[in-house]
């Protein structure tokens, strides 16, 4: 008996619209990172590309349980010497909304070029309006 391997030209790509409304931020960004990667196909292979588009509205009115808004801070170094810089999740949701569930669904996918190419088929929307209508996706409840 042979593993199956997927090829890359034979592999079906659909569009899933997803919206945010009232979700939280972790179990939502570990289901759209499983679409992104299509680990929800039989033909998944972990060293090709298997996963879908997906397009995420309403991204500025997801939550955080506790006070994590408050709490949680993310990092990052300006390269110069002592320049690290640090941002509550509050203050990050309010200058971009689409950044929090960005940066949770990339934190899931892999730190290699192949999953740079799953993160180009994710789109984020802070308000009920997206410009992918003529792919025509399908509304999946996550």
């Amino acid at each position: 008996m042979r593993s199956f391997q997927a090829k890359p030209l034979e592999i079906e790509r659909k569009w899933h619209l997803v919206d945010a409304d009232g979700k939280t931020l972790g179990r939502l960004a570990s289901r759209i990172a499983m679409l992104l990667r299509g680990k929800h196909k039989p033909i998944f292979t972990p060293n090709v590309d298997t996963g879908d588009h997906v397009v995420v509205i309403n991204t500025s009115r997801i939550h955080l349980t506790r006070n994590k808004m408050k709490v949680k801070t993310y990092y990052h170094h300006t390269g110069y010497p002592g320049g690290i810089k640090e941002v509550t999740a509050e203050k990050l949701h309010e200058k971009k909304p689409t950044e929090l569930l960005n940066k949770a669904i990339r934190g899931m996918l892999p730190k290699t070029p192949l999953g740079k190419q799953m993160a180009k088929k994710l789109r984020l929307y802070p308000g009920a309006e997206h410009s992918q209508q003529a792919q025509n996706p399908t509304p999946i409840v996550l």
